[in-house]
């Protein structure tokens, strides 16, 4: 752990942060590039901008968190660091959205697990949207350079219980499962990672491309939610943004105005279409906040006859794909098998049951082991996302729609999921499903799962990963943006995050909207210098 925090240091050497609650009167700022939003994307782009030797403006809603703040609390961290203190959910309530909204946005609250983008997905991008420069052997560069920027290498500490037992029913069954890359550096292998780092050893934006973008002269804005981009002819003139009262949630009436060159949109896949659409933002082919993915997640929990604590240790390390790619790219829907830790009061808001049923489940929680699958949306044509729209107050819902085809592979991941558990020893096994019991055998799960209704609200459903939504193609009929991020049709906006993703990527996204953003930026920093 460093003797002084890095964002501490940085504050007290001058850093340019202001907090939007301290504004008491409206202002206006002009720099050569405004970046909105602190996260993956964000982050990249600001402290590659910054160190060409351009002015950048970081705006971000949420605000600045750091190690003084990270106190290992689930309650007070959810409320703080998450979307809508972490009660966001799609537009029906059937789907949980668990998302950043703090400086380094979701890469703050995220459990460190990094994977390049698939091949098989850079394929596809390249055969079905034009996208052929982006295909693996053009990608590895950035990756690699990303890889270092952020300390991503494999866990090299053995798993905690949890993961093991993913590796254990997998060895038993002949799955493949490998071992999950983290962005860590000196990790103390405490399991928190998703209350905010408490050691600084998570390597998302907040230590990283944030402390190198302000250290190369960015100003910071945290506290301010960007309102609408204003358009004078094809171009945008100046975003309107309001600053937030010292509660993060309440506008404060002041407000804000940056004029810029250039505006690079790095608000999520939620909060990019979202501003696009408030914004007026030309959309000839009504192409803004369409095809929206999530990683569609599932979940079993096992009972297991010794005790697995699954609330301490990295909380990702082991990972299978066997059932990932298996039907094909574009054949039925695959899964990637992980594993979540299982705190106190996130698993209290996950696992099926209340009153008795709930603390009789809940106090075998030290002997719990859980195993989740992400389903790969968005490659076929029964897979077409949701959409992104806007409520009354002009705040972003993101609407979708399960589809049978989804639902399908929703039902084999839970048969492949409790197969896993019981492979691995579990004394007795229970879907994360309204109307599922505990069973103590894989023929009685396998039983059940034929015959158990997949409906919204009866199977829990949720997300970490948003993308798409303004998505990038080479036909400007189909695509927000071009293969750089570049909108087709204003020439001053760049979106730099996980909504030009034009399907799922089939992986935890981080690295990808690291990488894309490092090769975009780096296009547009010469493009600006020029």
């Amino acid at each position: 752990m460093q003797l002084k925090d890095r964002i501490a240091q940085g504050l007290e050497s001058g850093w340019k942060v202001t907090d939007g609650a301290t504004l008491t009167e409206n202002r206006t700022l002009e720099a050569d590039v405004v970046v909105i939003g602190t996260g993956a994307g964000g982050g990249t782009t600001a402290e590659i901008l910054a160190k060409s030797g351009l002015s950048v403006i970081l705006v971000e809603e949420g605000r600045l968190y750091y190690q003084k703040d990270f106190k290992m609390d689930e309650l007070s961290a959810y409320a703080s660091l998450y979307q809508e203190g972490m009660s966001r959910v799609t537009k029906d309530g059937a789907i949980a959205i668990l998302q950043g909204r703090c400086v380094g946005g979701s890469t703050t609250v995220n459990w460190t697990s990094s994977f390049r983008t698939p091949d098989a997905t850079l394929n596809y991008w390249a055969e079905r949207f034009g996208l052929d420069a982006l295909a693996p052997d053009a990608m590895a560069p950035w990756f690699d350079g990303r890889e270092q920027r952020h300390n991503m290498e494999p866990w090299a500490v053995k798993p905690n219980v949890n993961n093991d037992i993913l590796r254990q029913g997998c060895d038993q069954l002949g799955y493949t499962w490998q071992v999950i890359p983290r962005n860590v550096k000196g990790c103390w292998n405490l399991g928190y990672c998703g209350v905010g780092c408490p050691t600084n050893a998570k390597q998302g934006a907040l230590l990283t491309t944030v402390p190198g973008a302000l250290d190369n002269d960015a100003h910071l804005i945290h506290g301010l939610r960007a309102d609408k981009l204003v358009m004078n002819q094809d171009r945008i003139d100046h975003l309107q943004a309001s600053a937030m009262a010292a509660d993060g949630i309440t506008p404060s009436g002041v407000t804000v105005t940056l004029k810029a060159r250039h505006f690079v949109a790095a608000a999520s896949a939620i909060g990019t279409p979202g501003l696009l659409l408030r914004s007026g933002i030309p959309d000839p082919h009504n192409r803004i906040g369409k095809r929206s993915f999530i990683h569609p997640v599932n979940a079993c929990v096992a009972e297991m006859p010794e005790k697995v604590e699954p609330f301490y240790g990295a909380p990702q390390s082991i990972y299978s794909d066997h059932f990932n790619f298996s039907g094909g790219v574009d054949g039925p829907v695959g899964y990637k098998l992980e594993v979540p830790p299982l705190h106190p009061a996130m698993s209290s808001g996950v696992i099926p049951g209340h009153g008795d049923t709930q603390i009789n489940t809940m106090a075998r929680l030290p002997w719990m082991n859980s195993v989740i699958a992400l389903l790969r949306d968005g490659f076929h044509p029964d897979s077409p996302g949701g959409t992104i729209g806007l409520r009354d107050d002009g705040s972003p819902y993101l609407d979708y729609p399960v589809t049978d085809y989804l639902w399908d592979g929703l039902r084999r991941a839970f048969y492949t999921m409790a197969e896993i558990q019981f492979a691995a020893g579990a004394k007795r096994v229970r879907l994360m499903h309204l109307d599922s019991d505990w069973y103590t055998s894989w023929t009685d799960a396998k039983a059940a799962i034929d015959q158990l209704p997949m409906e919204l609200h009866r199977v829990r459903l949720f997300t970490a990963h948003q993308m798409g939504g303004c998505g990038m193609g080479a036909n400007p009929e189909e695509s927000v943006v071009n293969g750089f991020g570049e909108h087709h049709h204003v020439s001053n906006l760049s979106v730099h995050d996980a909504s030009i993703f034009p399907t799922s990527i089939g992986a935890n996204p981080q690295l990808s909207v690291y990488a894309l953003s490092a090769r975009n930026s780096t296009r547009l920093a010469n493009r600006l210098k020029a």
